[in-house]
């Protein structure tokens, strides 16, 4: 399959409506940015990539049906989709009924793998291990876990309340909130939040419930750099719609700031904001789905065609340095070595990078080999 008049079609799947749109729109940013860079510099063995692009609208169902018209009726067998774990476990069965090769930009909680995906984002040894160890060394042992109810908040919070635990941390409570939850559900999560008094609260809310949540911690006057929400996906482009004097001393744990301190990231950065302007930011949404497009293009230029098996197959052997570093994949389990970093708000709605790996660290989604005694910080 290469599309129309040689060129290589791909689908992209995206939302860019719904309670993910922010976060959405930032991996559609960074995919649209990487493919007009591989076409203005030529294409892929002479021939421009073809993008067939829809929006999901946050829906999993969406996702699932778009995703059988990409590869049943849209001449596509390549994608670059998905950001929430129920769109991509929506999207799984349609992808491998028919063969097709899934590119996944987001961090997720691991323990999956399928012939048919190759994983970019970060897996819980990227960020969780060291995160509970910041909080645990800068904030204190008394710990708050709140998530959005779905598969994603539920492993993230059991292999954190696993970590905090065996160093000597509590968890004072655990609450989950609907993905559509109204602001007086977020404001009895506040409620709650407030009379536990925790040192730290981890959070794995995400989409329009995170933005509430951060806006009422700050009303509550709560002293964030003693008390913060520490989370795996607070990044920048939710700070700026939230607003920077709401989320200062908040921290989050990431494998890409877009403070990092590096020559590609700076191009990376003035690139987007010269393509797009107020429309987008750099954020691990965005460096993630444009790494992944420029390491699909060196795989494709090695397999010189888009059959799932070769192409994947030459995924796994090339690398690139990216925004974030250099990144390639895991031949064993199809993710990405990934430098993971923390980071805590400032008042330009950036990260001061309070710590970073020195090196790049190997995806453990089965966390196998992974020892949670073992100190990161």
């Amino acid at each position: 399959m290469t599309g129309t008049a040689g060129t290589w079609r791909v689908g992209i799947l995206f939302s860019r409506s719904g309670i993910t749109s922010v976060t959405e729109s930032e991996h559609f940013y960074g995919t649209a940015l990487a493919i007009e860079e591989i076409n203005a510099a030529g294409g892929v063995l002479g021939r421009q990539i073809e993008p067939i692009a829809y929006d999901p609208g946050s829906d999993p169902e969406a996702f699932r049906s778009l995703a059988r018209k990409l590869l049943t009726e849209d001449d596509v067998n390549v994608i670059f989709g998905c950001s929430m774990s129920g769109s991509r476990k929506a999207v799984l069965p349609i992808v491998e009924r028919y063969n097709g090769l899934l590119w996944y930009p987001s961090i997720y909680e691991g323990f999956e793998y399928s012939e048919n995906v190759l994983y970019t984002g970060a897996t819980l040894n990227q960020n969780t291990f060291a995160l509970a160890d910041f909080i645990l060394q800068r904030y204190g042992p008394r710990v708050f876990m709140a998530g959005s109810d779905y598969i994603y908040p539920h492993e993230s919070n059991r292999v954190m309340r696993d970590l905090l635990e065996c160093k000597g941390g509590k968890i004072v409570e655990e609450q989950y909130v609907p993905l559509d939850a109204d602001e007086r559900r977020m404001r009895r999560l506040m409620d709650d939040i407030e009379k536990a008094a925790p040192d730290a609260v981890f959070s794995t809310v995400i989409g329009r419930c995170a933005q509430i949540l951060y806006r009422l911690y700050a009303e509550a006057g709560i002293d964030r750099t003693r008390r913060p929400i520490a989370s795996l996906t607070l990044a920048e482009g939710e700070i700026r719609v939230i607003g920077a004097e709401h989320c200062t001393g908040h921290v989050l744990a990431a494998p890409y700031l877009a403070t990092v301190d590096s020559g590609e990231n700076q191009r990376f950065v003035g690139e987007l904001a010269r393509r797009f302007g107020d429309r987008t930011t750099a954020t691990m949404w965005s460096q993630t789905a444009y790494t992944q497009v420029h390491l699909f293009a060196r795989a494709l230029e090695k397999a010189g065609t888009l059959d799932t098996f070769r192409l994947g197959q030459a995924a796994l052997e090339v690398d690139y340095a990216s925004p974030e570093g250099r990144m390639m994949f895991d031949q064993e389990n199809r993710h990405v070595w990934s430098t993971p970093r923390i980071g805590i708000a400032n008042a330009t709605g950036q990260f001061d990078i309070a710590w970073q790996s020195q090196a790049p660290i190997r995806p453990d989604p089965y966390l196998a080999s992974s020892r949670f005694e073992e100190p990161w910080l």
